[in-house]
This record gives structure tokens, sequence and C-alpha cells, in this order.
């Protein structure tokens, strides 16, 4: 919950809307980022929709292509700082494209 709201309270043109089964984050309308759990560790990350075009040390790409996951340790705080510089940095695409 915690993260969902650092995710909607980040910009007022976030929306919250459900994809493909998990909680997605629209930016203007457009696909910005989901939360989901990864399989194996049941652990929360951020899949960050234009992650391939962000250079950023905690976001991994694994197999994906396009998008990014900026992992979240259930265990410890949130890295705000991280998750601001992250989300910061896939605005500042969106924002390019108008």
């Amino acid at each position: 919950m915690a993260l969902r709201d650092l995710v909607l309270q980040f910009d007022s043109d976030i929306n919250e809307t459900k994809k493909y089964g998990m909680p997605c984050y629209l930016f203007q309308d457009k696909p910005f980022c989901y939360i989901w759990t990864d399989k194996k560790s049941g652990d929360p990350y951020l899949l960050i929709v234009e992650g391939n075009q962000i250079n950023h040390p905690a976001l991994i790409q694994g197999d994906r292509k396009r998008m990014k996951t900026l992992p979240v340790n259930p265990l410890s705080d949130l890295d705000i700082t991280s998750i601001h510089e992250v989300l910061g940095e896939a605005k500042k695409l969106y924002l390019k494209k108008q």
C-alpha cells in the first residue's frame, strides 16, 4: 500500500487502473508502471514500462526488452529517493513525446 501511495502521490497526472490482473499506473492515460510481485521470492517490485530508456543503478533489465524492474525489499524501509528518481526519469520520457 505504501508503494501504491508513493506512485499515486508522485504526480497528479498518474491514475490507477488494472491491466493483466495487476495494478497499472497511467501517466496522462499511457501505461507508466505496474506494481507486481516476483514469482519466486514473493517480493514486490515496480515494473517501469519505458525502463529500457532509463539508466539507473536500481533498475534491473532481466529478460525484458522494453521494461525494467525496481525491486522493493519488503523487510526494509522503502528507498523513496530511488523510487522518485526512477519515476522522475520515466516521466521525462513521456513529456518528451508530447
